[in-house]
């Protein structure tokens, strides 16, 4: 999937107020995608402007992304995943036309950590007391700009430590882990935040939205509880933005599938269009954790199941447990939301009947035969309490119509 940086009309920027927020988020080839992709579109969903640049590129150019995660060795492995197109010149750059900075971890930062307009831009960001967000690796970028100088706290993947502390900062690593469910390792100096990687986006898009004065509120007492339902293959991005996004919102968040007990993993998968190609690629993405084992999901006590793309839906349509569950949150009258394939599952037990759906034109058949009314005009379509996204491009929007389904609003 090549993604394509927009910015969004009323559609979107109806979760926000009259106060226009911006961002910039600093782009180089091999960029962690996670890291680049949640930020981006939970700042793009809520009505924040975000401009994506690299140096000696301009709007229009590509940067390749890549996943980097454990998969069974000493160290994470990276994997060349998709690509993210810029929608502005880094020349134009006036850092006091934002207010924030996002650098995503990645090996782009040994390069740009070496840059002298980069390590400037970065200090003026710093001088003007502006917003400084990294994670994982590119707490570099602080380092080069001699920002941490003084005991400024930071928290970074742990091979940095040594980088961190020669630079006059002051590690910081989160106490009392006991289980992976436990990280959300994230910290806040001043006007600097750091995390220790894409594990942790949860707390650490929170920690961002509360630094941009968001204000969250909900039109229920209780926070908002949602069921994401995954199996091997699911879409990388389909599952980890709006499980990220809804983490940051303080919803309850849970991620089940019908054969694998809790802490145990999904592989992912991400959809690149590759040049001369009728269809995307398909390539290895992160790993995703499920979070609660099957046989503790109970119906009553979510708000709201969501079903990521991917080819996980035809695991999940083979599996009578799946299709059980999803019926009875359609007894109990429940929100539902599909992304992409994830359509798949609810054709199957008849919740798009009578709906008006976003489809591109692979799932379009499927609509129909489901009896439902197939809308490619639209990358994303709310109809009752249906909420479904054409594909992973159409997130911010997908988010936006979530968000406003579960009684759950951002503003500025």
């Amino acid at each position: 999937m090549i993604i394509r940086v927009v910015l969004f009309g009323t559609d979107i920027l109806k979760m926000g107020s009259a106060v226009q927020k911006s961002a910039l988020l600093l782009c180089g080839d091999y960029m962690e995608a996670y890291e680049t992709v949640v930020p981006l579109y939970v700042l793009q969903s809520f009505g924040v402007s975000v401009h994506c640049v690299s140096p000696n590129r301009i709007a229009g150019d590509r940067c390749v992304m890549a996943a980097h995660d454990f998969l069974g060795l000493e160290l994470y492995t990276e994997l060349i995943v998709d690509q993210l197109t810029l929608n502005a010149n880094f020349d134009d750059v006036i850092p006091e036309n934002y207010d924030v900075v996002i650098i995503p971890g990645g090996r782009f930062t040994e390069i740009l950590s070496a840059d002298e307009k980069c390590v400037d831009l970065v200090a003026r960001f710093a001088a003007s007391k502006k917003l400084i967000f990294t994670s994982c690796h590119s707490q570099v970028m602080l380092m080069a700009a001699g920002i941490l100088a003084g005991g400024v706290k930071c928290t970074a993947f742990e091979s940095m430590k040594p980088l961190i502390e020669l630079s006059g900062g002051a590690w910081w690593q989160q106490p009392g882990i006991q289980s992976m469910f436990d990280i959300t390792d994230c910290v806040k100096d001043g006007n600097f935040v750091s995390t220790v990687g894409w594990p942790t986006l949860g707390h650490g898009i929170k920690l961002l939205l509360d630094s941009l004065g968001a204000k969250i509120s909900s039109l229920k007492e209780n926070p908002a509880s949602v069921l994401f339902l995954i199996g091997d293959y699911v879409e990388d991005y389909g599952i980890n933005v709006p499980f990220r996004a809804l983490q940051a919102l303080g919803c309850k968040v849970d991620a089940v599938t019908p054969n694998k007990k809790q802490g145990e993993m999904c592989a992912t998968v991400v959809y690149d269009l590759e040049e001369g190609r009728q269809l995307s690629a398909e390539k290895r993405g992160h790993n995703f954790p499920v979070t609660a084992s099957w046989d503790d999901i109970c119906v009553d006590d979510y708000d709201c199941v969501v079903v990521p793309g991917g080819r996980s839906p035809e695991l999940l349509v083979m599996s009578e447990k799946a299709v059980a569950l999803v019926k009875k949150f359609a007894e109990k009258d429940k929100v539902f939301a599909a992304i992409g394939q994830g359509k798949l599952l609810l054709a199957a037990t008849g919740v798009l009947k009578g709906k008006r759906c976003a489809s591109g034109k692979g799932m379009k058949v499927m609509v129909k035969v489901a009896g439902g009314e197939a809308v490619e005009s639209k990358g994303c379509v709310s109809d009752g309490k249906l909420v479904t996204a054409a594909s992973a491009s159409d997130l911010p929007a997908f988010l936006s119509n979530l968000t406003t389904a579960l009684g759950v609003s951002v503003l500025f």
